[in-house]
């Protein structure tokens, strides 16, 4: 379960790690939108929301597609700005046909990624799009007729939501975390130049891996672990080859991966903080839920829950022969759920509690990553 970027003979200096305002506010409106993605932050989220005039609020209802379910590549700047004005100016720079296709990859589109024609000169295209806004409710099928019929009227409106989010509430988010976000980004980039890329991604998330090519093969790869799949090179957009990393103060559990074809990768991650758990892969919590799966394995938990074992006792309670203990025993501890120690000439076995516990939060952090 991984998403792959082929990396192979790209230069160091392609990899850019650097905050980015505009990235930084749709990880902030996402969190408003979808607070149980977040529950680190309901204090905020309530907080936030309850001071929003009626105005903002309204309109963030309007276009919070761009960044309720998941971020539009819009959101996520390849060539950040040191201010948001910055990254709304870029955006700007984006034509017509290429800012909506991207702003509806995620709602309506048929796959994220093959390349579909523009909804603004494909009339299939733009017939398909309005179809699948009508079935997500009158707000954004409103939204996308404003931004089929009058592209430059929108993308104006929406350049001025952001700025007045800027005012009502990003702008103190900005000055308080950017600098942290900033701080970050430096470490990451001399931790590239001194220790290399593999080192790098691994103190950047979890999730991430360098795949390099062994035994006179060609090619490196970096691995994004998520249950979505994708695949793409850092040569996507010929003009601007490379890769852009963008930390996050509000980003965890979520690893956004922006890949359209024609794009350059972007990686948004969550900066790493005492608090955030180390996340747990998608191979591991699938490997636990399938041990714990089986009806004699949920038996020998309820039991190895209340205190260790032998594998003698365990037989006996449960009428099975000491063998078929022991193979259920190895399923459970090659995935970590049971502790084992030895006592004299007697081996026990007990339920790790916490990594039982950890499991349903471990789960809802996979599918939302």
């Amino acid at each position: 379960m991984a998403n792959v970027i082929d990396i192979t003979g790209l230069p160091a200096e392609r990899l850019v790690f650097s905050p980015s305002p505009l990235a930084e506010l749709g990880a902030a409106l996402h969190a408003l939108s979808e607070p149980g993605h977040h529950p680190g932050l309901h204090g905020w989220v309530t907080a936030t929301n309850a001071g929003l005039k009626t105005d903002l609020a309204d309109r963030l209802c309007e276009a919070d597609f761009l960044w309720r379910s998941s971020r539009s590549d819009i959101l996520l700047p390849t060539r950040p700005g040191a201010t948001l004005a910055e990254d709304l100016d870029e955006l700007d720079r984006i034509d017509d046909e290429r800012f909506v296709a991207a702003a509806f990859e995620i709602t309506c589109s048929a796959t994220y990624t093959q390349c579909t024609p523009s909804p603004l000169v494909d009339a299939g295209e733009r017939a398909r799009v309005r179809e699948m806004a009508a079935a997500r409710g009158p707000r954004q099928a409103a939204f996308t007729d404003r931004m089929l019929t009058d592209p430059d009227g929108l993308r104006v409106w929406l350049r001025r939501l952001f700025e007045d989010c800027e005012d009502a509430f990003f702008g103190d988010i900005w000055r308080r975390v950017g600098i942290q976000l900033a701080a970050d980004a430096r470490h990451k980039t001399e931790l590239l130049r001194r220790k290399g890329l593999a080192e790098t991604l691994s103190a950047t998330s979890a999730a991430l891996s360098l795949d390099e090519a062994k035994d006179g093969a060609t090619g490196t790869r970096i691995l994004v672990d998520k249950l979505a799949t994708g695949r793409t090179t850092a040569y996507s957009n010929p003009a601007d080859p490379g890769i852009t990393f963008l930390p996050t103060s509000f980003g965890w559990p979520h690893l956004v991966f922006s890949h359209a074809p024609g794009w350059r990768p972007v990686l948004q991650y969550p900066v790493a903080g005492p608090e955030l758990p180390a996340p747990a892969t998608l191979e591991l919590i699938q490997q636990r839920l399938e041990a714990l799966a089986h009806p004699m394995r949920m038996n020998l938990c309820r039991t190895l829950s209340r205190g260790p074992h032998s594998t003698g006792e365990l037989a006996t309670a449960f009428g099975i022969t000491p063998p078929e203990v022991s193979r259920h025993i190895a399923t459970l501890k090659k995935a970590g759920l049971i502790q084992t120690r030895r006592r004299g000439r007697y081996v026990l076995h007990q339920l790790d509690l916490q990594v039982v516990a950890r499991l349903g939060s471990d789960f809802l952090e996979g599918v939302l990553r």
